[in-house]
């Protein structure tokens, strides 16, 4: 299988690439500087640049483009580049995949789609929440989906937050919880969508392959948690106390408007359409993942 990767230097794009490689398959990756192989591309997706002839005899187009939600603190400017380093690019890959004819376009989104769904349990049926993130998610997979309905199976992946050993939210909370810092958000009972990246990457190589699914994924582990259940499952793997508060409006003092949306609120979001279609987690409570990416 030919696949083309946008945001494939990202921290679920490079793992997704080493393991589509090792499982044999072409990978081009589009970069935005100078390509250094023949396997890399260069695109400029802010000034609709593409070159379309990649894209020839390619069987699926991966979209993993966008900057970190919370990467800096929340203001105009940097709504907008969260905005547009997802829209823009998902603009310009749905419009090239459909004039292509690639048959698979596999495009990011986020649980945050559905809002703050307090201890709601939602699935990929489930509507839209409202704020900031869900209305991103929103317009984004509506980009996506501006591709030939009828020639492209194209893909949601709704992710939730990957647990990784190679940094993300886990390179942060490890050095504060080695130090005995570790403890509960706000009042502790907003959910957390987690997923290990081993699962996010091989759902995602599930998806690419079966013609049965299409629309949106939630990439999330089957089990859910409390942001005080991951905190003291953090703390048993560490073997470190996790005794700390920290007020919302501390977190709303320090960070700003993302703490309200992206720290203090969550989803309790299952993944029904990976289950139904009989897809096998590698780590089914936040306890496994916690592990597998800690202590290898």
């Amino acid at each position: 299988m030919r696949v083309v990767v946008a945001g494939s230097s990202g921290l679920i794009g490079t793992a997704l690439v080493s393991s589509l490689r090792s499982d044999g398959h072409d990978v081009v990756r589009l970069v935005r500087r100078s390509p250094t192989g023949p396997d890399e591309s260069r695109w400029d997706p802010q000034r609709d640049r593409l070159d379309t002839e990649v894209l020839a005899e390619t069987d699926a187009v991966v979209n993993l483009c966008g900057v970190a939600v919370g990467g800096k603190r929340w203001n105009g400017a940097y709504k907008q580049l969260i905005r547009d380093s997802r829209i823009a690019a998902t603009d310009v890959l749905a419009e090239a995949v459909t004039t292509a004819g690639v048959p698979v376009f596999v495009n990011a989104s986020a649980v945050g789609y559905y809002g703050d769904t307090g201890d709601r349990i939602v699935d990929e049926k489930s509507p839209p929440g409202s704020g900031f993130l869900a209305d991103t998610c929103r317009d984004w997979e509506a980009a996506a989906t501006s591709t030939d309905a009828a020639k492209v199976r194209t893909i949601l992946l709704r992710s939730g937050i990957v647990l990784s050993p190679h940094g993300g939210i886990l390179g942060q909370l490890k050095s504060l919880y080695s130090i005995g810092l570790g403890g509960r958000l706000g009042n502790g009972r907003q959910y957390l969508s987690w997923i290990s990246l081993e699962d996010e990457v091989e759902a995602i190589k599930f998806v690419l392959t079966r013609e049965d699914i299409s629309g949106p994924v939630n990439l999330s582990g089957p089990a859910p948690v409390t942001n005080a259940q991951f905190s003291d499952a953090l703390a048993r793997v560490l073997h470190r106390p996790a005794p700390w508060v920290v007020p919302g409006f501390a977190l709303s003092a320090l960070v700003g408007e993302f703490a309200r949306e992206g720290v203090l609120s969550g989803q309790r979001a299952i993944p029904a359409v990976l289950e139904e279609a009989g897809y096998s987690f590698r780590h089914n409570t936040v306890g496994e993942a916690l592990s597998a990416a800690l202590l290898g």
